[in-house]
């Protein structure tokens, strides 16, 4: 059942709805005995997940409105990489929007995605449990 809950917050807390996963995990890390790569592996699936449903969103998007232009241009220059900051608050729910609007490589944005929220979690684990 944690796994579950920490799974659907870290999910919530990757779409634009606001949620706050990394309560969750360091709560459970440091009340359960369940392995913290098994934490951080449930974290970062849901909190990936909930990225690539915005990247999703922003693909099926036929277009955005002109005020976001700047922020547009330096993802699309930087390119896929500029995902590895999706974990940021507030900025990383439309990173992935951005990317899927642009039309950034699925696979290269679900590798940035992961790898960025991956570290974070890893970080987290290493902060709550020392």
């Amino acid at each position: 059942m944690e796994l579950w809950g920490l799974f659907t917050s870290a999910f919530i807390s990757s779409t634009l709805l606001p949620g706050g996963s990394e309560v969750v995990l360091g709560l459970i890390a440091t009340k359960t005995e369940i392995s913290k790569l098994t934490l951080i592996s449930v974290a970062t699936l849901g909190n990936t997940l909930g990225g690539m449903s915005s990247w999703l969103i922003g693909r099926l998007l036929p277009s955005i409105e002109e005020k976001h232009q700047s922020a547009l241009s330096r993802i699309n220059r930087w390119g896929s990489p500029v995902l590895l900051f999706s974990w940021l608050p507030i900025i990383g729910d439309p990173l992935c929007l951005a990317a899927g609007w642009l039309r950034l490589s699925f696979w290269k944005s679900l590798l940035f995605i992961a790898t960025g929220k991956f570290i974070r979690y890893v970080a987290i684990i290493y902060l709550v449990t020392q």
